[in-house]
């Protein structure tokens, strides 16, 4: 009988410090991907960065941050989810500081790309830290926390972003130094010590290259295939062997002794229906930032500032269903839960398709963002509550890792569609008509992300495992469950 090896647990008293801590984390993580783009205007006058190269302010963060989720996962199983997570602090606050300070786009993308490295690391461990100090309806309720963050965090990054680049986009990463360094002296009193040494020859870095370089591979593809055209060689190429690198991927870490990634785990309805709803939501999510703030700014003509405002009641809302789907997933575990969300969100999804030129944002924006965003909310708890319930302590960092992966491959994906849709009808309008062919456009866009979401909801009723089926998994233990 498996028995797992003692760790550190930390008290009943110092939990909600160390959920504290570990969300704050993943928010100032979320935060600087949505507030950036806010900031890209001024960045571009600033530094000189003409043409469409400021976007590299966007795609080097990304890239790094998606391509080394699947390594900083479980390197955290292996050298020390305390240690990995510190790490990543460390890497990502002295990044932002680099950001900061940049003179120009070369310093910026390296900055930037560092900060997604120390994303990399940081994500996966505190997902991990928190499935493994957690158990029952306790990690039910911190993991609704977390997808609280997920889903109203990127709102949140939107506001604070348009308020600090009124000061001055630079203000966006210098808040993190503080942040960073406040984290860091509490998170080395709340959060357990590594029972163990660091284990760097149980690290699968064969695995890691090949997963590093297909990932990245598939997520500049995906990034740069609005300009470059998805039919291009450069977007089919090089996404063709993003594919074929995770192919083989897979079928390498079969016979690993020790994987980078139990792709038997995939198997699991729960962790592989999970991971699948994760690319949809994620998608859907990023998509629907992004279409909000270009039609409030692009069509209605809001300012950054006002704009962050115009978000926060999608943040409240999307917090509210964050809440909501832990309680529902307690009672009814996930299928249930999840298809019917994405059933709101797109309601939700099909209101915003209605947008027009001359709308306004209490009659065409606001009804459908509170219905997309508490959708949402509840879809990102249930994907996060089924690919981690049945994690054992040895394997959490890992499925942590899978889980944040389909989180920015997903968004990626979804911003790279939904723009080509919105973006469409822009070329063939004359110059007096293209802000209504762009609002149609956008209007487009929504309906295809509305369908992404009909499409999820159907899939989460038949791929999902039954309340009858998931439920006893998540009352108990993580120790006590099989690795299929």
């Amino acid at each position: 009988m498996y028995r797992r090896p003692h760790t550190p647990s930390s008290s009943k008293n110092s939990r909600p410090a160390l959920l504290a801590v570990l969300l704050v984390a993943q928010l100032m993580v979320i935060l600087d991907i949505s507030a950036v783009n806010l900031a890209l205007p001024d960045m571009a006058t600033d530094l000189g960065i003409g043409g469409g190269d400021i976007t590299w302010t966007i795609t080097s963060y990304s890239l790094v941050f998606g391509s080394l989720l699947l390594l900083g996962g479980r390197a955290a199983d292996l050298l020390g989810r305390r240690r990995v997570f510190l790490a990543g602090l460390t890497i990502f606050t002295l990044s932002s500081l680099a950001s900061a300070l940049a003179g120009g786009a070369g310093a910026l993308f390296a900055a930037r790309a560092g900060q997604g490295l120390g994303a990399a690391l940081l994500s996966p461990a505190a997902l991990s830290i928190i499935t493994t100090t957690f158990t029952g309806s306790e990690r039910t309720k911190a993991l609704g926390a977390w997808g609280a963050v997920g889903g109203a965090g990127a709102a949140i990054g939107v506001l604070l972003g348009g308020a600090l680049t009124e000061l001055d986009w630079r203000a966006i990463f210098l808040i993190n130094l503080p942040v960073g360094l406040v984290l860091a002296v509490v998170a080395r009193r709340v959060v357990p010590a590594d029972p163990a040494r660091p284990s760097w020859r149980g690290l699968d870095l064969r695995g890691a290259l090949v997963a590093t370089t297909s990932l990245g591979a598939l997520i500049y593809a995906i990034s740069q295939a609005d300009s470059a055209g998805w039919m291009s060689i450069q977007t089919l190429g090089i996404g063709a062997l993003g594919l074929v690198g995770l192919a083989g991927f897979a079928a390498l870490e079969r016979h690993t002794a020790r994987p980078l990634l139990r792709v038997e785990r995939l198997a699991d309805r729960a962790v592989g229906g999970g991971f699948a709803l994760m690319l949809a939501a994620s998608a859907v999510l990023f998509g629907t930032f992004l279409l909000l703030s270009l039609y409030m700014q692009d069509v209605l003509g809001t300012g950054p500032l006002e704009t962050g405002l115009a978000f926060l009641p999608l943040a409240l809302a999307a917090g509210a269903g964050a809440h909501v789907g832990s309680q529902l997933i307690s009672r009814g575990g996930v299928r249930i839960p999840m298809a019917g969300a994405f059933a709101v969100s797109a309601a939700g999804l099909l209101l915003l398709s209605g947008a027009d030129p001359d709308g306004s944002y209490l009659s065409d924006v606001l009804p459908g963002m509170l219905l997309a965003g508490l959708g949402l909310g509840i879809v990102l708890v249930a994907v996060a509550v089924a690919v981690l319930t049945g994690a054992r302590d040895e394997e959490s960092g890992m499925l942590s890792g899978l889980n944040t992966t389909g989180h920015e491959v997903g968004g990626s994906l979804g911003v790279a569609v939904l723009v080509t849709i919105a973006t469409a009808a822009i070329g063939a309008a004359p110059g007096s008509g293209a802000e209504a062919a762009f609002a149609n456009g956008i209007g487009n866009a929504f309906m295809a992300a509305a369908g992404l979401a009909i499409a999820a909801s159907l899939v989460a009723l038949i791929v999902l495992p039954s309340a009858r089926a998931f439920l006893p998994r998540l009352r108990l233990a993580p120790s006590s469950m099989p690795i299929h």
